[in-house]
């Protein structure tokens, strides 16, 4: 089985994970490139070598509009310094009072979150019009204006990227979870939770840089170590909190987490809600071949290298647990069946398949089953009632017995065949692949059977 082993032995971050999937990749500089073609607004995204405790590694830094966020994963502590310069200018044609609350979140390229709370309480009595302007210097330099981002900001940006079905709803995931754990934070609907511009460029880029990568590595099981997430306290705009923040520690209730000596946050919100999303488990590191290891390191310097740590290899096969949702319709047709089956399939479902049925009434229906991971259940619910006319879905754990698999390729005089050798339980295996005996069959004029034997060599 293909395994992605990840160790967060000094925490996470939307960046590090990146890193460290990207030295992952057989062709960094293509995906990085291809990263950039995303199209995120203003942002720009580059890879270089990095050193912490004597090991090499990747930093990857992204820049909005030509601007690097400074702050970093574990500088949290300090406090955040603004100069703040405001011109108002108020002309008003009303008369009342209206007290007003809303929670910014500036979450930056390490996924870090800075909150702000705007309490205005305004009694208008004359002819008004308003004219704000406001210059907000930080302390990093330059000046960024208060625009802000909400949940429902954030799915439009997502909607406009040039990414598969199943890496657009894993973004999504993403910050659905960051803005309920804030939402649950803060005590206010997930509505009136808003992202700092130029942060959430920054945060779109590493998570959809993650998404991607997760993509394309394609592992059969993620799994995560147990998360440090630092100690202390951090200070934030409106007081000094506990390490974990509030977020952090919603979004990992779940998960084994523990604290040590090194004082600082070193698990972010998009860190953590990246963690949670793509991990099948979490716990100690499984008996494994390890084909390629890969080291996302972050800015600061601490005596323990500042790294996340992934292990990509293959492990014995195994029982596991999967999902079976299922549904049944008399009501669509063929096409929009064959529709929905395509995109459960980008959305992260293992297998899609139907069976004809009879329903009430005589009515001949069709049953559609998804078998999917534990982790992408609620996905592929939210996409069965996207993508069909069922009012209900029901639900079967199911135990899966696998046999180990890996790819192999072999040059043939007709050009390169790849096949699939699956072994364990004392058996073993090979299937030749579709599309390569039938571009043989064609270039050749012959019958797949016969495309089959030249693959074998006979």
């Amino acid at each position: 089985m293909k395994t992605l082993y990840i160790q967060c032995e000094m925490g996470a971050a939307g960046d590090m994970l990146a890193a460290a999937l990207l030295e992952l990749a057989p062709d960094r500089e293509a995906l990085l490139a291809e990263i950039n073609a995303l199209g995120i607004p203003g942002v720009s995204v580059t890879a270089e070598p990095s050193t912490k405790c004597g090991i090499t590694g990747t930093h990857v830094s992204v820049t909005v509009n030509g601007e690097e966020e400074s702050l970093d994963v574990h500088d949290h502590e300090h406090p955040q310094d603004h100069d703040h310069d405001h011109e108002h200018d108020h002309e008003h044609d009303h008369d009342h009072e209206h007290p007003h609350e809303h929670i910014h979140l500036m979450i930056h390229d390490s996924g870090h979150t800075h909150e702000h709370t705007h309490d205005h309480d305004h009694t208008h009595d004359h002819d008004h019009t308003h004219e704000h302007e406001h210059g907000h210097t930080h302390e990093h330099g330059g000046e960024a204006h208060h625009h802000h981002s909400s949940l429902a900001d954030i799915e439009r940006i997502a909607a406009s990227l040039p990414v598969s079905e199943k890496v657009r709803s894993d973004i999504l995931a993403v910050y659905r979870l960051i803005a309920e754990a804030e939402s649950h934070a803060h005590g206010m609907p997930v509505e009136q939770i808003h992202f700092h511009e130029v942060g959430t460029m920054d945060a779109v880029a590493d998570i959809a840089a993650v998404c991607l990568l997760m993509e394309r590595i394609a592992p059969d099981e993620v799994v995560v170590s147990p998360v440090h997430v630092g100690s202390g306290k951090v200070r934030c705009a409106h007081g000094i909190l506990p390490v974990p923040a509030p977020a952090t520690a919603y979004i990992l209730r779940d998960a084994p987490i523990y604290g040590g000596s090194i004082s600082g946050e070193l698990c972010t919100p998009t860190g953590a809600a990246l963690l949670k999303h793509f991990a099948a488990r979490f716990g100690s590191m499984p008996p494994m071949k390890a084909v390629a290891v890969g080291y996302g390191m972050g800015m600061k310097d601490f005596p323990v290298a500042n790294c996340v740590r992934v292990f990509l290899g293959e492990t014995e096969c195994r029982a596991g647990t999967m999902i079976q949702l299922e549904c049944n319709v008399d009501d669509m047709t063929a096409e929009a069946i064959g529709f929905a089956s395509e995109m459960l399939f980008e959305g992260g479902a293992k297998d899609v398949f139907t069976v004809p049925i009879g329903m009430k009434k005589s009515r001949p229906g069709t049953l559609i089953c998804v078998i999917c991971a534990e982790r992408d259940r609620d996905e592929i619910v939210r996409l069965i009632f996207r993508h069909t006319t069922t009012i209900g879905v029901r639900e079967t754990a199911l135990r899966r017995y696998v046999l180990d698999r890996r790819i192999e390729t072999a040059e043939t005089p007709d050009g390169t065949v790849r096949r699939k050798v699956s072994e364990g339980y004392g058996v073993t295996r090979v299937k030749y692949e579709f599309d390569d005996l039938a571009r043989i069959a064609r270039e050749k004029g012959i019958s797949l059977e016969e495309a089959h034997r030249l693959a074998e060599g006979k």
